[in-house]
């Protein structure tokens, strides 16, 4: 026999932080992309607008096992998730980046 259930109370979502990172931070973002001239020029600028006090001494460079792509990890000081957001954004948009992490 069936018995009649109360019908239950929408869930709601918890109280999630607005962020788990504290800002200002530094924060190492990898852009890959093929290896051609001007790729990490590129995406020097873009550190440098995000951050004008971005050190480019401290780019991170590897090739791929067979030469055709680069990662270039840069170190950015972010202060505030809509800044950091939009530098992906900005990143993932620029036509010779293929991943951004």
């Amino acid at each position: 026999m069936n018995s009649p259930t109360a019908p239950s109370a929408p869930s709601t979502p918890a109280a999630q932080p607005e962020s788990l990172i504290e800002y200002p931070s530094l924060f190492p973002i990898k852009v890959m992309g093929l290896k051609v001239d001007g790729l990490v020029h590129a995406i020097t600028m873009i550190a440098h607008e995000f951050d004008p006090a971005f050190d480019a001494s401290t780019i991170e460079l590897r090739e791929s096992k067979g030469g055709k792509y680069l990662g270039i990890t840069v170190t950015v000081t972010v202060t505030s998730r809509e800044q950091l957001d939009e530098l992906y954004r900005t990143l993932s948009t620029h036509p010779m980046v293929k991943v951004v992490l």
